[in-house]
């Protein structure tokens, strides 16, 4: 193979960088900011996409993420991919924040009391796919919880990436504006 390692890495080192990247988690989250903002469409629906994209991720349907994105994002003329990049929000590292938050919030606002230890018929539920055995113990508050939260979080988000892409697209028409007239220029001279 053309691009294989000269020494396989072990199980160990592929764990330990799917945990920790190699270089740092600042290159790959630089790497995550270039990729929405060089999206080719308007600042509105790369921001509507991504804020698609955020809500999404606190909807406690995990399978099902993309398919919530993709759908919210054509309802608001959002990008798909940038909908797509948008669930990144929702990812192992955050996932217990979100849920734990949450459920508290639905929770309360439902005013059920705390399930505590888990039913006996959870595991069960869960094993055989019983959606409605926890519909009202767990998803339901989470749902409730969750919506609110990714609500707010996405009109944080839709904000930041709105400026944050007409910033990065009016620099880059004056760059290459600028470019062009220099190519010009040298041209005539």
């Amino acid at each position: 193979m053309l691009f294989r390692r000269r020494q396989p890495q072990s199980f160990k080192d592929r764990v330990r960088v799917w945990l920790w990247p190699r270089v740092s988690f600042h290159r790959s989250f630089s790497y995550f900011k270039k990729r929405i903002l060089r999206l080719n469409a308007t600042p509105h629906a790369i921001a509507a996409g991504f804020a698609a994209g955020v809500l999404a991720s606190f909807t406690p349907f995990v399978g099902f993420h993309f398919l919530l994105a993709f759908a919210t994002a054509y309802c608001i003329a959002g990008n798909m991919a940038a909908a797509a990049l948008g669930t990144a929000v929702g990812n192992p590292l955050t996932f217990p924040f979100i849920w734990g938050v949450s459920y508290e919030i639905g929770r309360w606002v439902l005013r059920d009391e705390p399930i505590g230890e888990a039913p006996p018929s959870l595991g069960l539920a869960l094993r055989h796919g019983d959606f409605f055995a926890i519909w009202n113990p767990v998803i339901k508050p989470m749902l409730v919880g969750g919506l609110p939260l990714g609500l707010a979080a996405a009109v944080i988000a839709y904000g930041i990436t709105a400026v944050a892409v007409r910033s990065f697209q009016r620099r880059r028409r004056t760059r290459l504006s600028l470019g062009r007239g220099q190519a010009g220029d040298a041209i005539k001279g």
